[in-house]
């Protein structure tokens, strides 16, 4: 028995229309995807135990099946969703990918692989058996995408559009401080430089400490670039996560680095990660280099007055 009502969504069409990537790509949106789940034993899967460290069963499923799926018959798989639907009041959409006769043949001979249908006969052959059998599923489908012309990233960018849903498929956002005596984050996405501003290492008063403490936060923000820098900074990143999200984007790393990587990559790192919160982003903050040692050879000399 099911624990609730899902919202699932049936992906099937031509072979070599598509599948995969649609699939891929509601995955990267944090949809919870299986393909080739012969529909008989979707109740089971349903009632199935959440795997470990899911969060609630919120998270809407993505099945993928076709003509080569384990007791693919087209009639009953619509019987199927039907019953779905009364029985247990899952919300089943079906969304088709269709292709030309032509570009499915110019795939196939380009990836060098058999159709599913015609393993030792002509792709076309395959194409025209599978078109017929699927026909039922062509007419019941909600949704159509037409593959013909969309490359695999027009096709993930249409899935974006279409299937995103608030809250699933953020990036995980992680904003550090790093000090260039040590190299750059080999992770990193962004990297910004802040080797600029004033130096609280050579304040004597100030070099014990570190970015975070409230004396050096201070000495560093009243530098005169400090505001416009991180103004446009924000500016910036706010332009930039709605986009990466777009792309599909797992992990975004926004890397602030300065000479040591204790004074001035530290505060603005977190006061970075303060105004991104702000803004509604939820980052993860991490201090590289927080913990080495001051050296004066390694830092930039204050300039001549």
């Amino acid at each position: 028995m099911s624990r609730a009502p899902k919202d699932i969504l049936l992906v099937t069409g031509m072979s070599g229309a598509g599948k995969s990537t649609v699939l891929k790509t509601l995955e990267d949106l944090g949809w919870e995807v299986v393909d080739n789940l012969p529909l008989v034993l979707l109740e089971r899967l349903l009632a199935s135990p959440l795997p470990e460290g899911a969060d609630g069963d919120s998270r809407p499923l993505a099945i993928g099946f076709g003509a080569g799926t384990r007791g693919f018959e087209p009639e009953r798989i619509v019987k199927r969703i039907k019953q779905l639907r009364d029985d247990h009041g899952h919300d089943v959409g079906t969304l088709f990918l269709d292709c030309s006769g032509g570009e499915l043949e110019r795939r196939y001979a380009e990836t060098r692989r058999r159709h599913p249908l015609a393993l030792d006969r002509p792709a076309s052959d395959g194409i025209a058996r599978e078109r017929e059998l699927l026909a039922p599923l062509r007419r019941w489908a909600n949704r159509l995408i037409d593959t013909s012309s969309l490359s695999a990233n027009d096709l993930a960018h249409q899935i974006r559009t279409l299937f995103a849903r608030e809250g699933l498929g953020e990036p995980v956002l992680s904003v550090m401080s790093f000090g260039y005596a040590r190299g750059v984050p080999s992770d990193a996405d962004l990297v910004f430089d802040m080797r600029f501003l004033r130096n609280p290492h050579w304040d004597d008063t100030l070099r014990p400490g570190t970015g975070l403490d409230t004396d050096v936060a201070a000495y560093i923000a009243a530098d005169c670039a400090y505001d416009i820098a991180m103004d446009q900074i924000e500016t910036l990143l706010l332009t930039l996560l709605p986009r990466y999200r777009a792309e599909g984007k797992a992990y975004v790393t926004v890397a602030f680095g300065c000479t040591g990587g204790r004074h001035r990559s530290v505060h603005v790192a977190d006061r970075m990660a303060s105004r991104l919160r702000i803004a509604g982003f939820s980052p993860t903050v991490t201090h590289r280099d927080l913990a080495t040692a001051p050296q004066d050879s390694l830092e930039d000399a204050p300039a001549k007055r």
